[in-house]
């Protein structure tokens, strides 16, 4: 108990916001250095210089970039989600589709050509059979 007397209650709570703000500042720094290295309208020499100042003076190089490349974060972020975005949809499109495999895209293949007179019912009834068995 002699240590808990050492440390009031509001040091506890002043060193969690230090903390906490210490951990918001590492994230904003990750942050600048990854949309920095992302960028495809900055030369080498001007990411180059960027790291330096971001190194040289974290906290000042963190507010200066972010206030000079707000927009420009906003709208690589938009672009990357937005991509996922695509690439997620056409993955569940073709999972969703059959994605030219499993044994009931097979069978509705089959079915198309019974359909449309390409193969006999006897035909469709050895690929479906054929199908099932895999």
């Amino acid at each position: 108990m002699l240590v808990a007397a050492d440390y009031p209650f509001l040091s506890v709570l002043w060193t969690m916001l230090v903390f906490f703000a210490w951990v918001i500042w590492f994230w904003l720094l990750i942050t600048c250095f990854a949309d920095l290295f992302r960028r495809r309208d900055a030369s080498g020499g001007k990411k180059a210089l960027w790291v330096v100042f971001l190194i040289l003076a974290p906290y000042l190089g963190v507010l200066v970039y972010l206030i000079s490349n707000n927009e420009g974060m906003a709208e690589r972020n938009n672009q990357q989600a937005q991509a996922q975005q695509a690439q997620f949809d056409a993955y569940v499109q073709t999972v969703a589709s059959g994605g030219g495999g499993g044994a009931a895209a097979e069978i509705d293949r089959a079915k198309q050509l019974l359909d449309s007179g390409a193969i006999t019912q006897a035909e469709f009834d050895q690929i479906k059979q054929k199908a099932l068995a895999s």
